[in-house]
């Protein structure tokens, strides 16, 4: 059995809903591909994230939303607080990773890339950010409900990734 782990930190709401329509979106692809009972979906809340469940893994989806043109600081310090643990541990590895923004979401993209260049991670397709158009303090603040469009991309990223696991490519 492989294990695809999922981490996510989430403000409003958005990075949480991708997060699991990325999780909903795996397990479709395991069923397609008639392996459900090969992968396991690991979700984890970015704070209770640790190295053992990154060494447990096989697969990596990294969610979290953009805060001032760079990562949210809860999936900064899950980062922080792992890097070195497995660092060398989990090469070779698939991930993804998406992005909840206000606008932009490159920054944050760019950090995950970063730190998955460090950890010798292989993307399996470039970073999905889903912008959900917020400006003002009170967009930003409020709660959010991502549309069913950006939803249907992030289970087609977590099917690809999942796919991706259990064929061994």
């Amino acid at each position: 059995m492989k294990q695809l782990l999922i981490v996510w930190h989430s403000r409003t709401g958005a990075a949480q809903q991708m997060a699991q329509a990325a999780a909903r979106g795996a397990a479709a692809a395991a069923s397609g591909l008639e392996l459900a009972d090969a992968l396991r979906i690991e979700m984890r809340y970015a704070p209770d994230a640790d190295a053992g469940a990154l060494l447990a893994s096989q697969g990596y989806l990294f969610c979290a939303p953009e805060n001032l043109a760079s990562l949210s600081g809860e999936m900064k310090e899950f980062f922080d607080r792992n890097y070195y643990a497995v660092l060398d541990r989990i090469q070779g590895l698939p991930y993804a990773a998406m992005i909840s923004a206000g606008s932009d979401g490159s920054g944050a993209a760019r950090q995950i890339e970063r730190i998955c260049t460090g950890w010798r991670l292989n993307a399996v397709a470039p970073a999905l950010i889903v912008n959900m158009g917020a400006q003002t303090a009170e967009q930003i603040l409020a709660p959010k409900t991502v549309t069913q469009a950006d939803l249907t991309r992030c289970e087609e990223l977590g099917g690809l990734l999942a796919g991706m696991m259990l064929m061994g490519a």
